[in-house]
């Protein structure tokens, strides 16, 4: 004979069953709800802090120094004579320290028309994802350049040799292996060549990147000129590259229509024509020392 007693005991049981799941659902969802919100910062843009010419919007860790060696050749076109650009080299020479993560400063010398430089590069945004979305990477750029070359029958004074430029640069990892770079520039030259020229020249810089790899990329930028209708002995820069990195080094090889390896000059003053056969090779070398 069963007992009444298990009977009552089993009744109440399924009663409760579903208030108690209830507020173990309960519970969790308010223990999600009061759990801090996630944000993932979208890093690794591109490789380097620069794409190829232009600046990207990577910069180095707060206490790290880069040391950058820069080669541009001369044009391919020159033939076995100049052994295919080879005799006629530029070079850059800089170094460039990490503040904080997220403040650059550098200085730089160019055999090319004997200049010095120096820039800053302060971040503006930075892309994420979560909780807050920030959709694209914002860098402020700025930066001085001095062009120390003789010239011929007549002196220029010190403040016409200067060119400012100001940039801000805009970029979206768009996937792991694909970014874009927007760079709205300006460039202001104290001394032109000639009255009818502007002083002030507007770029739109574009660039990207294609990952091929954990260490190689292929790499593609232009610098239209938007008002240069009086400068037509200049063109807009254009380059390809391969990105390749090696431990503490980034190799970056590339072929390009300008020589100039900052803003100032290969913005306003590329002379050849890449699609005319008017190439030059070159490479950027970056060495990382930790010093903080």
């Amino acid at each position: 004979m069963h007992n009444p007693n298990c009977y009552l005991l089993y009744l109440t049981f399924l009663c409760c069953l579903p208030t108690t799941l209830f507020a173990q659902g309960g519970l969790l969802d308010e223990l999600e709800s009061e759990a801090p919100p996630t944000e993932t910062r979208i890093d690794d843009t591109f490789k380097a802090t620069r794409i190829i010419n232009g600046h990207s919007v990577e910069l180095w860790h707060e206490g790290v120094m880069g040391a950058m060696i820069s080669h541009r050749f001369g044009r391919l076109t020159g033939g076995t004579y100049e052994f295919f650009g080879l005799d006629g080299a530029n070079v850059r020479l800089a170094v460039e320290y990490g503040i904080t993560d997220f403040l650059n400063v550098a200085i730089g010398r160019s055999s090319f028309q004997k200049t010095y430089d120096g820039y800053v590069k302060l971040r503006l945004l930075q892309q994420q994802s979560g909780s807050r979305t920030v959709p694209v990477t914002v860098v402020g750029f700025s930066s001085i350049a001095i062009n120390t070359l003789r010239s011929e029958g007549q002196e220029i004074p010190f403040s016409a040799r200067l060119d400012y430029t100001f940039q801000l640069l805009i970029a979206r990892k768009l996937s792991s292996r694909f970014s874009l770079q927007l760079t709205p520039t300006l460039v202001h030259r104290n001394l032109v060549e000639r009255q009818e020229i502007p002083n002030d020249l507007l770029a739109l810089g574009l660039g990207g990147r294609w990952k091929l790899s954990q260490r190689v990329s292929l790499n593609a930028e232009y610098f239209p000129r938007l008002n240069a209708e009086t400068e037509t002995l200049y063109n807009d820069a254009f380059a390809l590259g391969v990105d390749i990195e090696t431990g503490g080094h980034v190799f970056q090889l590339h072929l390009t229509n300008a020589q100039s390896m900052i803003e100032e000059g290969f913005i306003t003053g590329t002379t050849g024509d890449f699609f005319s056969g008017d190439i030059h090779f070159g490479f950027n070398i970056s060495r990382v020392f930790q010093l903080k």
